[in-house]
């Protein structure tokens, strides 16, 4: 059955309701960053309400959880998250009278923990655990949602309607706000729903389209793309926040992805406070990812080409963290192998 499309139209100027604020976000040229023959263009997801793209997501589960009555009034949504979906699915709920309750890893950033229990969620901090451990912040949601009756899980790893809120939303307006010119489409994955939704919208409208996704040394993807395996060893921690992943994500199609690329922490911060400095556009870690994709494809585009790509999450999230003279200084930080840099940001 092929999923109805939803209105792309602009957002009036007055929303009736919280959800109705969400999409039609700008796409602005980065003409400092990107001289040519290469223009590269980004779509600021923190314009949505809660400061990222997972509001996309957010709103279209919970609408087809109710529909489908598996979300009663009153009920409670559960979910495993490195802060983005939570605080989205925190604000819908408290919008709609939901309890939420959150399971995330510690190294999500203050601000973004703080945000979800600012709209009314219950927070379960775990630590880092390999993925089918008892401690997983995965793993924790879906135990916490068992133990709840009439809990609704909302496993956006796996769930196909995060897929389907990108491929119905996201797509469309990346198509029609250039009138169809792109040639290539940068996204980061963790979930996999942005890069592969995206994607293939983009791909059904000209098959020619490249798809480039940027993940982090300690990521398991890009390796899996290259050989079709996941590899134990390459699995370490990592500080970028809300790309890459540990094991496979059951939303993320690599049919759609022609290039997976390798870069280090450092390669993604540099770039994420570079836009920030010379676009005056202030991103976090997964926007400096991006940002790095695509300045390896701007450097091997000999004619004119255009590049599109998203800026998940505001900069405003990282305050603490990478933006900060003090944490970049830190011992958790600057003793990360920066191995599998690809020297992104030379030149």
């Amino acid at each position: 059955m092929v999923a109805q499309m939803e209105s792309v139209s602009a957002p009036p100027a007055t929303a009736r309701t919280l959800l109705d604020a969400i999409g039609q976000t700008p796409l602005v040229e980065l003409p400092r960053l990107f001289p040519g023959p290469a223009r590269v263009y980004a779509k600021l997801e923190y314009y949505n309400p809660t400061g990222s793209i997972k509001d996309r997501i957010a709103r279209h589960m919970i609408r087809e959880a109710e529909k489908s009555g598996r979300l009663k009034p009153g009920g409670t949504i559960v979910e495993g998250t490195s802060g983005n979906t939570g605080a989205a699915l925190a604000a819908i709920a408290a919008a709609r009278g939901y309890r939420t309750i959150l399971a995330m890893p510690d190294k999500v950033s203050t601000e973004k923990r703080d945000a979800a229990l600012a709209y009314g969620a219950e927070v379960v901090v775990c630590p880092a655990s390999p993925p089918d451990s008892a401690q997983h912040y995965m793993q924790k949601a879906r135990a916490i949602a068992a133990s709840i009756p009439g809990a609704v899980f909302i496993d956006q790893y796996n769930n196909a309607l995060n897929v389907e809120a990108h491929y119905l939303t996201t797509g469309p307006e990346i198509w029609e706000q250039p009138q169809g010119n792109i040639d290539y489409f940068v996204a980061s994955a963790s979930t996999g729903g942005t890069v592969s939704g995206t994607g293939k919208y983009l791909k059904q409208r000209k098959q020619d389209v490249h798809v480039l996704m940027p993940d982090p040394v300690g990521s398991v993807y890009e390796c899996y793309f290259r050989t079709g395996k996941i590899d134990p060893a390459v699995r370490r921690p990592y500080q970028v926040e809300g790309i890459g992943k540990d094991m496979l994500a059951g939303c993320i199609d690599f049919d759609v992805i022609d290039e997976v690329m390798k870069l280090s922490d450092k390669d993604a911060f540099d770039a994420a406070t570079r836009l920030a400095e010379q676009e005056g556009i202030l991103g976090g870690g997964s926007a400096g990812a991006n940002i790095c994709g695509c300045m390896a494809l701007a450097r091997r585009i000999r004619t004119p080409k255009v590049i599109i790509t998203i800026i998940p999450d505001s900069g405003l999230k990282y305050l603490s963290k990478f933006y900060n003279a003090d944490w970049l200084a830190s011992a958790e930080y600057t003793r990360r192998e920066t191995e599998g840099s690809s020297a992104l940001l030379a030149g």
